[in-house]
């Protein structure tokens, strides 16, 4: 076994030229599809991320009829026992009771309908990152009466700006047709323009000096202490309270949560097809040194090399030029994946479209270090599967034939 192995080592290097195409094209290519599957990656994590960090968050809890019609009096049941139970849970990392009321906002310039989100100035300000979006103006510390804050796109279309004033019109939890003026205090813009479009926040308090039920609560949302910690936290809650309706970010935004779990299977689908093409490559390459090394193979079969060992040869050759593509891909991948994911692409060029998708326009590439894993299996099998052509090409060979040939 061991003269089989030192024969296919020399074979690899007979022809340098030919054995370094072969390697650098195998290199680019598992770079090429690795560094775009981190790409794809990068870019969908970093939307599931800002969603769960601006309006998703990891749990929300309504009246199980509110997201149907909502309605103003569709409140959460017995809101105090829910946070009081937030409060004690150790899988909570923090949580926001709001009010959420459908209005029409209007200027002079036009209307929109919106959702006003009445929160805890203090406590959003440490749970969702709105704060940290603000780009004109200040988040609930200058402006004492009825101050507001509204997205970018929102303020474009109604020609707002700090200071000015907006119009809501709304029923109340008496049925009363309510309309009330607000103080625009901060502009902020995240990566969903979608959700900045429709969406303004306001403090608690003058939403509930508009209202007769004080106690009213239609949203709660909750930030578990990982990601992974969302399903078993929703039924948790769901068993404490059956009235509410409990769902995860993956219930309420299906979408994302289904991009999430097809990632794995894009690796694999891509990263074969890429493979499957270097396949090919790899099969030509090895049957044309089998044909050119048909007498040299005649004979070694006349001396008495049986058809195991021609086999193995072949194997081991094609073997070989894996064992040197695949670190020198892998690490090549890594190198780059690695740089981007600390500095980032920037894809400003198409940053509208991407805000339209909820994604902001610097991506950072990321790849799992299991999928790295993944692929060194998937390459070698795949390797393995193209090295049976030649190898079974080499054993139809007529030892007396083969001799006489040129």
């Amino acid at each position: 076994m061991g003269t089989i192995v030192k024969i296919a080592w020399r074979n690899v290097w007979r022809n340098k030229l030919r054995s370094f195409v072969v390697i650098t094209s195998m290199v680019l290519g598992l770079w090429s599809g690795l560094f775009t599957v981190a790409m794809s990656k990068g870019i969908n994590d970093q939307r599931v991320k800002s969603a769960i960090d601006t309006y998703l968050h990891h749990v929300q809890i309504h009246n199980p009829s509110f997201e149907y019609n909502f309605d103003i009096n569709s409140s959460i049941k017995n809101p105090l026992i829910i946070v009081k139970e937030l409060e004690n849970n150790n899988l909570v990392k923090g949580y926001s009771s709001r009010i959420i009321i459908s209005a029409m906002a209007s200027t002079a310039h036009g209307a929109e309908g919106v959702r006003v989100i009445g929160v805890d100035s203090k406590n959003e300000n440490q749970f969702s990152d709105i704060s940290k979006n603000i780009i004109k103006g200040n988040y609930f510390s200058k402006i004492k009466s009825k101050p507001a804050l509204i997205g970018q796109k929102l303020a474009d279309n109604l020609k707002l700006d700090i200071k000015k004033k907006l119009s809501f019109t709304f029923v109340d939890d008496k049925g009363d047709l309510q309309r009330i003026k607000f103080k625009v205090e901060g502009i902020f813009k995240t990566a969903n323009s979608i959700h900045d479009n429709g969406n303004i926040y306001v403090k608690k308090e003058d939403l509930n000096q508009l209202l007769i039920d004080n106690s009213i609560i239609h949203e709660v949302a909750i930030l578990s202490n990982n990601i992974d910690d969302s399903d078993v936290l929703k039924h948790q809650l769901q068993s404490l309270f059956p009235k509410s309706k409990v769902e995860t970010w993956k219930d309420i935004s299906p979408e994302l949560g289904a991009a999430q779990g097809l990632m794995v299977w894009f690796f694999i689908i891509f990263m074969s097809i890429i493979l499957l093409a270097l396949s090919f490559g790899i099969a030509n390459i090895m049957l044309m040194a089998v044909l050119e090394r048909k007498r040299e193979l005649g004979m070694l079969m006349s001396v008495g090399l049986n058809k195991t060992k021609i086999f193995l040869m072949i194997l081991f050759e094609t073997i070989f030029i894996s064992f040197i593509s695949l670190p020198a891909g892998i690490i090549l991948s890594y190198i780059m994946i690695s740089y981007y994911g600390q500095v980032g692409i920037d894809l400003s060029i198409v940053s509208e479209g991407l805000e339209a998708f909820g994604m902001k326009s610097m991506v950072y590439t990321h790849l799992p270090y299991d999928y790295y894993i993944k692929i060194t299996i998937l390459t070698l099998f795949v390797t393995l599967i193209s090295s049976l052509f030649p190898a079974r090409r080499a054993l139809k060979l007529d030892p007396a034939e083969a001799v006489r040939s040129l």
